[in-house]
This record gives structure tokens, C-alpha cells and sequence, in this order.
């Protein structure tokens, strides 16, 4: 069976047994080594009882029939008791192969019908021996079948000088073969075997590559963002604390409610769940609604939404990058870009959707838009989210002119992101 032939098998088996590829080709492989010795050894019995009762039905009362009888039995039990050790070549298999030739030879010298044993003898030589050693045994083997038959027949016959060698070399020539073809499948299995196990390690790393990705952006969205939130409302309460208790109160209520919020977002995230906005039912300008509402709450900064365009059912996944595009494009401005003002702008432009947020801040140049998020964390992961999606996310921004970040992502291609 060629290597084509063979994988095409085993895929078959596949679809039968429900097996992976690699395991259904060395279950077939370990068949075919099954049942091929069981043929050889029925052979070898086979022609062993043929020729012993061809003998004793053409020559009845000879002589050298109870050597013969003996000598059969003597080799149907020896070789019944070759499979029990093994096929390497060790010294007891070699021994054992070796006496098993002495006494066929004994008996095609003393009925030459025996020698179509030799067939089988020839298998057992292939499988034991390495490939050099087993052809030298196999020519010898042959060239004592066609003297023994010489000596014994009545003048020379061209057919027993042509047919043992053509015999042997038709069936050492099928033999190599097959075994030079179960080696290559074998090594083909092993191959197979080996890129399913670094496929799956690839899978697995970048499994807990993709989810550590994944909770890093929401912890930076979310935990991170609003525990800076609280840390800016605590410390400006506690300088509040005497001269101003209402305000100070305000701004620990403010915080109190900004931990309970995260600490929802927290519980979602870590199940990989929509954000809280979103969950309830809410649309995405809703969502975007409420998050300037509460930007503006929380801080001195006037956040204002504008949706453009007639909106649209967009899939989940993008709902939610979007979302948390905002919310952190919101927390760069109240954090560090010293704004008075932000705009949200939504843009629905039927083959894609663009959100962008600008700011009249102090703006920024350079390597300063990764950095404006203090370590740099912030506008990596919103690239990430966009680039997930398909699209594609840019800032503009100038010292003293404020920034505008926008995030499009296309809208044909994602039935299969929802």
C-alpha cells in the first residue's frame, strides 16, 4: 500500500470509528503486522502436513519413514515455539532459527517435496535477521533447495533450476517491499503523532496567551482605571475632610459606588461576560450614554456623546471592545490629558462603525500616545481589541491641540464574531 493510499485509509477511519488520523493509521499498521505472521505460520503447517502426507501416500513402507515422521514433528514443534521468543535477533532466536534450518535440510534431503517449506522459512529469515544477513540466508537457503532436488531427480530439469530462485525471489522481493512500506508508515504515524502533540502545546500556550491578554485588558479597563478613580476621590476627600465635610462625603459615596461597580465588572470579566452595561439589554449608545454621564460625575470633565448615522444590531464582541475603548480613552483624558472637555463621537456608516473620542487637553507627541497611559498598557490593548475585530485604531495629536482617538471596525465580515 503506498504512503497516498495509506493516509487516504486512515482517513477513512476516521469518519468510521470517530479515531484521530494517527491513531487510526497505527491501528491499521499493527493489524497488518497481526495477521501477516498468522498467514505465514498456517502456510508453513499447511505445506509441512502437505508434503509429510505426499510422502508417506508415494512411498508406503520405506525406510525412512519414521525418520521422516520424526523429523516433521520434530520441526512443527520447534517452530511452534519460535513466536514465544520474540523477533529480534538475539542469541536464543538466532540458535532457534538455526536449528530449525539444519532440520528442514535434513528433510529436503530425504523427501524433496519438503522444500516448499523454504517459503515460509524464507519469512521467518526476513523478519528475524537484518536485511543483508536474511538475503545470504535466503540465497543459501534456495541454492540447497535446487541441489537436493538435482541430486534426487532422474537427469537434469531445466524447472528445477529456474522455479526455486524465481520462488524465492518473487516472495523476498514482496516481503522487503512490504516491510520497507510498514517502516514508512510507521515513521509517517510517528510524524503525525509527534505535530499532533506540538500542535495541541501550540494551542494550549496560545490559549493562556490569548486569556492573559484577555484579563489584562479588562483588568486595565475596569479594576485598574477604577481604582485610580477612588485613589483621586479618597485623597481629594481627605483634603476636603475639615473644611468641606459634605464634599468629602461626596466623594467617598462616589468612590463607594465606583468599587461596587468594579467589583461586578470583576465577577463578569473572569466569566468572560459582557460588560454590566451591555448585559441588561442596553444598546451601545446607551452604554456610551451612561459612561459619559458617569465620567462627568466622577470628575471635572464635560463629556458629551454624538451618534451619527441610523444605528444597527452590531455583534457582541464589538459592542464590548468598543465600550471598553471608551472607557479607556476616557480614563488617558481624566488621568493625564488635563481636559475640560471630551466628545464621544459614534459613527454608523453601514459598512463599518467608528468611535471616536477627542479631547481638548495638552495633547501629546511622538512616543507620547503610548506612554500617555502611564506605563504604556492602555493604547496597546485597545489596538489589540480592534485588531481582533478586523480594524483598525489611530490617534492624532499635537502638543497644546488635544487628541482624537478613533477606532473603526468593519461590519461585512463578522457573522462570525457575534
Amino acid at each position: 500500500m503506498s504512503t497516498e493510499r495509506y493516509v487516504r485509509a486512515g482517513q477513512e477511519r476516521v469518519v468510521e470509528a470517530g479515531l484521530p488520523p494517527e491513531e487510526a493509521g497505527a491501528e491499521r499498521l499493527a493489524a497488518d503486522e497481526r495477521w501477516l505472521p498468522v498467514v505465514m505460520h498456517a502456510a508453513f503447517f499447511l505445506l509441512l502436513g502437505a508434503s509429510l502426507a505426499r510422502f508417506l501416500i508415494r512411498h508406503p513402507g520405506d525406510g525412512r519413514t519414521p525418520w521422516i515422521v520424526a523429523l516433521s514433528a520434530a520441526l512443527a514443534l520447534l517452530y511452534v515455539l519460535g513466536p514465544a521468543l520474540g523477533t529480534r535477533p538475539t542469541p536464543r532466536r538466532l540458535g532457534w532459527l538455526g536449528v530449525v534450518v539444519a532440520v528442514w535440510m535434513v528433510l529436503v534431503v530425504l523427501a524433496p517435496s519438503f522444500a516448499w517449506c523454504a517459503v515460509p522459512l524464507f519469512y521467518t529469515g526476513l523478519r528475524t535477521l537484518p536485511t543483508r544477513a536474511a538475503l545470504v540466508l535466503v540465497a543459501l537457503l534456495t541454492a540447497f533447495v535446487v541441489a537436493a532436488q538435482l541430486m534426487l531427480a532422474e537427469g537434469v530439469d531445466p524447472n528445477l533450476v529456474v522455479a526455486p530462485p524465481a520462488v524465492a525471489a518473487v516472495a523476498t522481493a514482496v516481503f522487503v517491499h512490504m516491510q520497507r512500506q510498514a517502516d514508512r508508515q510507521r515513521h509517517l504515524i510517528d510524524d503525525l503523532i509527534r505535530t499532533r502533540r506540538e500542535l495541541a502545546a501550540t494551542e494550549r500556550r496560545e490559549g493562556t496567551l490569548a486569556e492573559r491578554q484577555r484579563l489584562s485588558m479588562e483588568i486595565h479597563d475596569t479594576l485598574a482605571q477604577g481604582l485610580s478613580s477612588q485613589q483621586m476621590l479618597l485623597q481629594a476627600s481627605e483634603r476636603l475632610w475639615e473644611s468641606d465635610p459634605a464634599a468629602a462625603r461626596r466623594h467617598v459615596r462616589t468612590a463607594e459606588s465606583i468599587a461596587e461597580r468594579n467589583l461586578a465588572e470583576a465577577r463578569r470579566f473572569v466569566h468572560d461576560l459582557a460588560p454590566a452595561e451591555l448585559a441588561a439589554g442596553g444598546s451601545l449608545p446607551e452604554a456610551l450614554r451612561a459612561l459619559a454621564a458617569r465620567a462627568a460625575a466622577e470628575s471635572s470633565l464635560d463629556v458629551r456623546l454624538h451618534v451619527d448615522g441610523v444605528p444597527v444590531a452590531l455583534p457582541d464582541r464589538v459592542e464590548s471592545a468598543l465600550l471598553r475603548i471608551a472607557q479607556g480613552a476616557l480614563a488617558n483624558v481624566r488621568e493625564h490629558a488635563g481636559a475640560r472637555t471630551a466628545a464621544l463621537t459614534l459613527t454608523y456608516l453601514g459598512d463599518q462603525i467608528v468611535l471616536d473620542v477627542a479631547d481638548d487637553g495638552r495633547g501629546f507627541a511622538g512616543a507620547g500616545a503610548e506612554s500617555r497611559d502611564g506605563r504604556g498598557h492602555g493604547l496597546p490593548a485597545m489596538r489589540a481589541r480592534v485588531r481582533q475585530l478586523g480594524g483598525t485604531l489611530t490617534v492624532e495629536s499635537a502638543p497644546g491641540e488635544g487628541a482624537v482617538l478613533s477606532a473603526a471596525i468593519p461590519l461585512d465580515p463578522l457573522e462570525g464574531v457575534r
